[in-house]
């Protein structure tokens, strides 16, 4: 039996040879542009001493944050409900399992495209009883134009970067024979910037108490950072050393 490996099915070498000496470089890119969206976390909580009232007051509080944050229409891109939970607080001390208050929480999620809206809707929402907001987080969408561009940028710079190696040499590129992307895991996720310092707001007053509603928060957009890297393998003309 012959254990030869025809011509047409050898794997190619990784390296290259003296008639196609291969040049292997990177390329990278780094765009900032302006976010698109905004992302701010809401939590509405509750207590009580009776469970049934903490569940009433928690209702009552959660439908009237949606429906605030329904009013400012297209300017909302997603409106979302997360996590719900209400627990008893057992007494420290004496005997059996005596229950002291219970505390009920719904956490709330609103992604906003209007950036003015944005800073008039915290203010409110801040001014809600037990009300806490976390935010913005500004972000990109995933298919905003930014990451293309940066990928085609980072193309373009490797292929620029491999024409000058080979002109160092006195020759040319001949083709491409590898072009992968490494730059996957310095993408920022969609809705997931990092959370800005702008704004963390934490309301435990009640709207009533308010003489007049505060002034809208005056809320300047982070700018986001779109990177992309590839790294490229070329053939070169065999250059005359």
């Amino acid at each position: 039996m012959d254990d030869t490996t025809p011509e047409t099915t050898r794997t190619p070498a990784p390296y290259g040879t003296p008639d196609a000496p291969r040049l292997a470089v990177k390329g990278e890119a780094h765009l900032e542009v302006d976010p698109e969206i905004a992302r701010i976390g809401i939590t509405v909580s509750a207590r009580g001493t009776d469970r049934r009232d903490a569940l009433n007051d928690l209702t009552r509080r959660n439908a009237t944050v949606i429906d605030l944050v329904k009013t400012y229409g297209e300017s909302v891109e997603t409106l979302e409900t997360g996590a719900f939970s209400i627990s008893p607080e057992l007494t420290k001390h004496g005997r059996g399992e005596r229950v002291r208050a219970y505390h009920g929480r719904v956490h709330i999620t609103a992604e906003l495209t209007d950036f003015t809206a944005l800073g008039e809707l915290t203010t409110r929402l801040a001014d809600l009883e037990l009300t806490r907001v976390d935010g913005p987080y500004w972000a990109l969408r995933p298919d905003s134009p930014p990451h293309r561009d940066a990928r085609q940028q980072a193309v373009r710079e490797a292929v620029q970067r491999g024409r000058e190696y080979a002109e160092a040499l006195g020759t040319g590129l001949a083709a491409l024979v590898e072009l992968a992307d490494i730059g996957a895991e310095n993408a920022q996720p969609y809705g997931y910037g990092g959370p800005s310092p702008a704004m963390r707001t934490v309301a435990y007053g009640g709207a009533a108490d308010m003489v007049q509603e505060a002034a809208p928060l005056d809320l300047e957009p982070q700018r986001q950072h779109v990177y992309a890297q590839v790294n490229a393998r070329f053939t070169m003309t065999p250059p005359r050393l």
